[in-house]
């Protein structure tokens, strides 16, 4: 599964470099941090309606949507779907309550 997302990584690190004028991803990297942060709002309602809607085909579409442009998110902040992958298998076996509370301030 994680082979998937390591070859998505790569194709969006190459995109850093790519033409704005001939690459979606090039042209998200140039506009920088808020219109990326734009689509992932904007993902994220769309994911939230899909789910309303209850179509199991438009909620998979949306959550490929953000999950992509997450990633756009973390190359564009000099992370990868490894960073993610390695917190959640730090909180895999902890419950959730644990987990929040670990991360409350002191």
């Amino acid at each position: 599964m994680s082979e998937v997302l390591e070859q998505l990584a790569q194709v969006l690190e190459e995109r850093k470099r790519g033409d704005p004028d001939s690459s979606y991803v090039a042209k998200l990297y140039s506009k920088g941090l808020d219109a990326i942060l734009k689509k992932i709002g904007e993902e994220a309602t769309e994911t939230v309606m899909a789910a309303k809607d209850g179509a199991p085909d438009k909620i998979v579409y949306e959550i490929a949507d953000l999950w992509f442009h997450s990633l756009v998110l973390l190359a564009h902040e000099g992370l990868g779907p490894d960073d993610v992958l390695q917190e959640l298998r730090r909180r895999f076996g902890l419950s959730g309550l644990e987990e929040k509370a670990s991360r409350a301030p002191q």
